[in-house]
This record gives structure tokens, C-alpha cells and sequence, in this order.
């Protein structure tokens, strides 16, 4: 089968190749197409309601930032796109909106991936880039934008904007304690070297997964360890979503704020999404910049 469609596309090329007339119109129609660079932000997503303020916060400052370029979002879990169309609500994969954007005469695109590592999630992404900068008829160019924990310099750009949103009223006695969401993707020891930085400056910041290392276990027994009886329990993740809600506050046995409990630790919730704060919302815009500038 796939012999025979490479013939099929062989023998179709040489076709267009003997078609002088064809190369010769869709050449002239390019040169007068008019130039036309767009943005797509593209986030996991949420179906929680007041996740959509952290979206609606980086929407201002990307709109802000680029006053003059049109911007479009994306969403890459299924699972998320289809509890909104449950409700009536429609949200675009990165393949329909691009799909869109051809459509609507966009020429070249900078997408920015909203990701915190470069995990599986983001190389999905990247490889739909890919195959719509590589399509005939599409786009001039197409760039894309890292993760948040993308490099060194984005990773120490990290570490600040976690210390920099750090409650005031929080002590040196008292841990702080990210978690992120995980993967089994290599790209999630990106968390473990944030948490080391992280260290070097403050022992009592912590960074634990939900789906990964380091596990919250790990996190408790660095905390016994450490004697510390009070932890402010941050989200390390874009929105503060269901894995927010449930997975870390929520009064199920197995959640982090009950197993904190249980080893005798109060917990201080923080439930703000990455997304909520100028921070990090300022190295997304950076990477975004660097992929504005390579189309």
C-alpha cells in the first residue's frame, strides 16, 4: 500500500511539474499574497470554570504585547475538548486551528506552547508545527514558542517567579510546596532540577508531581526530615484545574492536603494557577518574541 500511493504522489508530482501554466499561476498568486502573521496560544486546557481567568490572563498580556497581531487559541487534551462540547462550548485542537488559520489567509504563525516542560504534550505540538509548515498551499512559516522550563535561562527566569509568589506572610520555618502535574516523558526531571536550584537559595522549597518524580511521599519524608509542621501547597501547574481541586485539596484519603494531614503538617492552599501570575506569564511572552523572530 504505501509503494503503491508512492507512485500515485510520484507520478501526480511529475504531472504538476509538466504543467508550466499551474507552477507559473501559483507562483504569481504568491508573490501577491499579502502577509499576514498570527499567534496561537496553545494550553492543555480545563474544564473548571475559574481556570479560564489564568487563560483570560494571558490573553490580556499577549494582546498587550502584540497589539497588532490577531490571536487564536488551541487546546491539546481531547479529553477537555470534549467535557466543553458536553456544555456547548467548542475549543479548537492545534490541527483545527491552524487548519483555520490557513484558511483565513495567515501566512506565517508563531505558536507558544503554554506547557511547563517539554514533555510529551509539547512534542505532540511541535510535530503538528511541523506538518502544517511542511503542507503545500500552507503557511510561508511556521515557529513555535517553548515550555516554561525550556533551557537553563527559562529555568532560573522559573526559579524567580516562584520566589516571587511566595506568599509574604509565609515564614522560613514553613515549606513551600509545588506540585506539578508529571509525566512519564524524560522532560519531567526538568521538575527535580528546579526544586536543586531552588535549594540553593531555600532549603524549604519543595517541588513534588502528581503523575511523577518526585513523588509526594518523597516530598513528606524531606519534610519530617526538616521538622517542618506547617507547608503552603502551591500549584506548579498552568490553571488551578481539577488536578488542583481534587487531586491536591480535595478530602479524599489519597489527596496531598490529607496525607499532609495525616504526618501532622497543616497545609496553607494557594490555588492559583502559574497562569494567574505576571511572572510566568513574562517568560511565556519571551519565548514568544523568540518565535515571532524566527518567522
Amino acid at each position: 500500500m504505501k509503494k503503491r500511493f508512492g507512485i500515485i504522489v510520484l507520478a501526480f508530482g511529475l504531472f504538476l511539474s509538466g504543467v508550466s501554466g499551474v507552477n507559473a499561476h501559483s507562483h504569481h498568486h504568491h508573490d501577491e499574497k499579502r502577509d499576514k502573521t498570527g499567534i496561537l496560544l496553545v494550553t492543555f486546557g480545563s474544564s473548571y470554570p475559574e481556570a479560564q481567568k489564568a487563560f483570560d490572563t494571558i490573553d490580556e498580556k499577549v494582546r498587550a504585547a502584540f497589539p497588532d497581531k490577531e490571536i487564536r487559541w488551541a487546546y491539546t487534551s481531547r479529553m477537555v475538548r470534549n467535557k466543553m462540547a458536553e456544555r456547548g462550548e467548542s475549543l479548537d485542537s492545534p490541527e483545527q486551528a491552524l487548519a483555520k488559520m490557513a484558511d483565513d489567509g495567515f501566512t506565517r504563525v508563531a505558536i507558544q506552547s503554554l506547557h511547563v516542560i517539554l514533555g510529551s504534550e509539547f512534542h505532540y505540538l511541535a510535530s503538528v508545527a511541523d506538518a502544517f509548515e511542511r503542507m503545500g498551499k500552507g503557511f510561508d512559516a511556521v515557529s513555535i514558542g517553548m515550555p516554561l522550563l525550556a533551557g537553563q535561562p527559562a529555568m532560573e527566569k522559573t526559579a524567580d517567579a516562584i520566589q516571587s509568589t511566595i506568599p509574604e506572610e509565609r515564614s522560613a520555618d514553613e515549606a513551600v510546596v509545588l506540585v506539578g502535574h508529571g509525566s512519564s516523558h524524560p522532560a519531567n526531571a526538568s521538575y527535580a532540577a528546579l526544586m536543586w536550584q531552588l535549594q540553593q537559595t531555600d532549603e524549604n522549597i519543595f517541588i513534588g508531581t502528581i503523575s511523577g518524580f518526585p513523588y509526594m511521599d518523597d516530598i513528606l519524608a524531606r519534610l519530617k526530615e526538616n521538622g517542618i509542621q506547617k507547608a503552603w501547597l502551591m500549584p506548579f501547574m498552568t490553571v488551578a484545574g481539577d488536578h488542583v481541586q481534587n487531586d491536591m485539596y480535595g478530602e479524599d484519603e489519597d489527596t496531598w492536603k490529607s496525607a499532609f494531614n495525616r504526618a501532622g503538617i497543616e497545609v496553607k492552599p494557594v490555588a492559583k494557577g502559574t497562569a494567574e501570575y505576571d511572572a510566568y506569564v513574562e517568560i511565556w511572552i519571551d519565548h514568544l518574541e523568540d518565535a515571532l523572530s524566527e518567522l
